[in-house]
């Protein structure tokens, strides 16, 4: 049985919860693109703990059976891109997180606010 997106974008929520992550935004991109259902945003203050997030996201993804497609950016660990397919996870260190600013750039998103 397939995991639904709202499931997927859940667990990838609590685990990034799970470890620490910083200011986690979830946009619902249902109304405004074909690319993704939803993209999880987060920051994580140091090397270690952006791998840490994209890890744990990863494994809870897994063990729901997901379709991971890419993981990008793991051994810089600066920006991760996780494509989970109707799920996007962007885990940025803080200071790339703040340059690209990236929930700006898809302003037109709704931000889930229950998760």
């Amino acid at each position: 049985m397939a995991v639904s997106p709202m499931e997927l974008m859940n667990a990838a929520y609590k685990a990034a919860e799970d470890k620490k992550a910083m200011n986690i935004v979830v946009l619902d991109l249902k109304e405004v693109s074909l690319i993704a259902d939803y993209f999880i945003i987060c920051h994580g203050n140091s090397d270690t703990q952006v791998q840490a997030i994209a890890t744990e996201v990863r494994k809870r993804a897994q063990d729901l059976g997901a379709n991971i497609r890419g993981i990008e950016g793991v051994d810089s660990a600066r920006w991760v891109l996780m494509d989970l397919g109707d799920v996007v996870v962007h885990v940025f260190h803080r200071d790339e997180r703040e340059y690209y600013n990236i929930e700006r750039l898809w302003s037109d998103a709704k931000v889930v606010e229950n998760v």
